[in-house]
């Protein structure tokens, strides 16, 4: 798993390169953003259970088939299981938001969330509008903190919702 200042060294390492003005751009921006991306993590940190709770409400309501007999969170257990996925995968884009990096995302959410879904039949729709419910919800409650661009919080949500959504899964 690597932070954007670990993968940047390493491309310009294997090139045998000093970091040119793009690299000495791309550090200052990572670092200035420091204290917002950790004051987003803190937030969403305190906020999760609410985060993924109305997050879960949101997209049952929105998709009210997926609570019904024969839905895919049809029975308390499929209900908590769906629960528990979507903090994942809020946990998941926190780490990659400190790290200004999706590394954390392919290597521990992607790839084993496609085999997993594919064997048990799990539709990739109703995952990608709840990861974006959450990211709009993330989104209020780090600008409500003080943080008055929230633009680099969709980056993992929507990393997640591109990779999950180009997947035939």
């Amino acid at each position: 798993m690597r932070d954007a200042v670990t993968s940047l060294i390493k491309n310009y390492d294997v090139a045998g390169r000093y970091f040119d003005r793009n690299a000495i751009d791309n550090l200052k921006s990572y670092f200035e953003s420091g204290t917002a991306r950790v004051q987003a993590a803190a937030s969403i940190n305190s906020n999760a259970a609410s985060i993924v709770k109305q997050a879960g409400s949101k997209l049952f309501e929105e998709q009210p088939e997926l609570i019904r007999p024969g839905g895919n969170a049809y029975t308390t257990r499929r209900y908590a299981a769906c629960l528990r996925d979507m903090d994942y995968y809020l946990r998941y884009a926190t780490y990659a938001l400190v790290a200004g990096s999706m590394d954390v995302l392919d290597e521990r959410v992607l790839q084993g969330l496609r085999e997993t879904y594919n064997s048990l039949g799990v539709p990739i729709g109703p995952t990608v509008r709840g990861i974006q419910i959450m990211k709009d919800i993330v989104k209020e409650q780090v600008a409500a903190t003080g943080v008055s661009d929230t633009t680099f919080l969709d980056e993992p949500f929507d990393y997640m919702t591109r990779e999950l959504s180009e997947k035939d899964i």
